[in-house]
């Protein structure tokens, strides 16, 4: 059953499925040594140019791990959105792997500001306080909004500023590029972040995340953490064809382009009924709403999506590179006939 609960949910798109069969016709190199992550870098360094350093792993959670791990020590602080993934649906995993302490800002539309970050920037030098390293911020973010470059930027020159570093946790970064109509460098590299989380599996892809190191000073012992923390893949080249297939020929914005495009149909499809409220700017691949709960059960019955804020009725739909308008034409019916 198609429905709306996540950008997981999907399948992976026929191309990346014929990649990894067409890299699994011969014996490679183990751990990366192939020619299919050969290949899948060159990609990378084709957009972003050839002063970064790019490393495959499984999971987005691992790829945000491991890209603030890397760089931090335990007496460390990580600051980022109360909504941010590392916050609130990786199970701890930042704060279990890294020692460090996330202190997270308060934002109505999940993106923060250097006004928020200045809260936590006191006692710096203080052995009595976890010293703030790192800023995290999710482009798009959980809520679907998008930071414009100018804010990104905004970021990171306070950052630079305080000696911090910037990451971005990039989960859905191709829809992003899509929204802003940029290319992923002009809004990553190009604006002083340090270190991108590259997203592949919600995008079409059967598994497997990026790194991305912009400053290649940081990764000097990068592959050392990520086999400790078992996220090295021996057979590298599944995860690395898919890549290649996925950059090559736009396929990333093919893809993006049809899951954004779909969340603005919706949106269009149900903004007008008085018992639904959209809750946040459609500016991704995400609709956020609250609705009476004894609709959003009945609804769930027959299109699967998430409660966001139980308590106030909102929820999520998440749209995904296949899903169509016959499908939210038939979710709208169904709306229709409980009015």
């Amino acid at each position: 059953m198609k429905g709306f609960a996540s950008d997981n949910y999907s399948g992976a798109h026929s191309k990346i499925i014929e990649a990894v069969i067409n890299a699994n016709k011969n014996h490679e190199k183990a751990y990366g040594n192939d020619q299919y992550t050969e290949e899948a870098v060159g990609k990378f360094k084709q957009i972003f140019g050839d002063d970064i350093d790019v490393y495959f792993v499984f999971t987005g959670t691992g790829a945000n791990v491991l890209s603030l791990k890397t760089v931090t020590q335990s007496y460390n602080a990580i600051i980022c959105s109360e909504f941010a993934h590392i916050n609130v649906d990786e199970t701890g995993a930042p704060e279990n792997l890294t020692g460090c302490k996330l202190l997270t800002i308060q934002t109505n539309d999940g993106k923060i500001t250097v006004d928020g970050i200045k809260k936590y920037m006191y006692r710096i030098g203080d052995e009595h306080f976890a010293q703030p390293k790192i800023i995290s911020i999710s482009q798009p973010t959980e809520l679907g909004t998008l930071y414009t470059v100018d804010e990104i930027k905004e970021i990171s020159q306070y950052a630079k500023k305080n000696n911090l570093l910037l990451h971005v946790d990039g989960a859905r970064i191709s829809n992003a590029a899509v929204a802003l109509n940029l290319n992923f460098k002009q809004f990553t590299k190009d604006v002083g972040v340090d270190i991108l989380s590259f997203g592949g599996a919600k995008n079409g892809l059967m598994f497997g995340e990026a790194i991305i190191f912009f400053n290649t000073n940081l990764s000097a012992n990068f592959k050392f953490f990520r086999k400790q923390s078992m996220q090295l893949s021996s057979k590298m080249r599944f995860i690395s064809a898919q890549f290649t297939a996925l950059l090559i020929n736009d396929l990333w914005k093919q893809n993006a382009q049809q899951s954004n495009k779909m969340a603005q149909y919706l949106y269009n499809k149900i903004k007008d009924f008085k018992e639904i409220r959209i809750t946040q700017k459609v500016e991704t691949n995400g609709v956020f709403a609250v609705m009476p709960r004894e609709l959003a059960l009945k609804l769930q019955q027959k299109f699967p999506f998430y409660f966001w804020k139980e308590e106030i009725g909102e929820v999520r739909f998440m749209m995904s590179f296949d899903n169509t308008t016959q499908e939210i034409d038939e979710f709208v019916e169904l709306i229709k006939g409980e009015f």
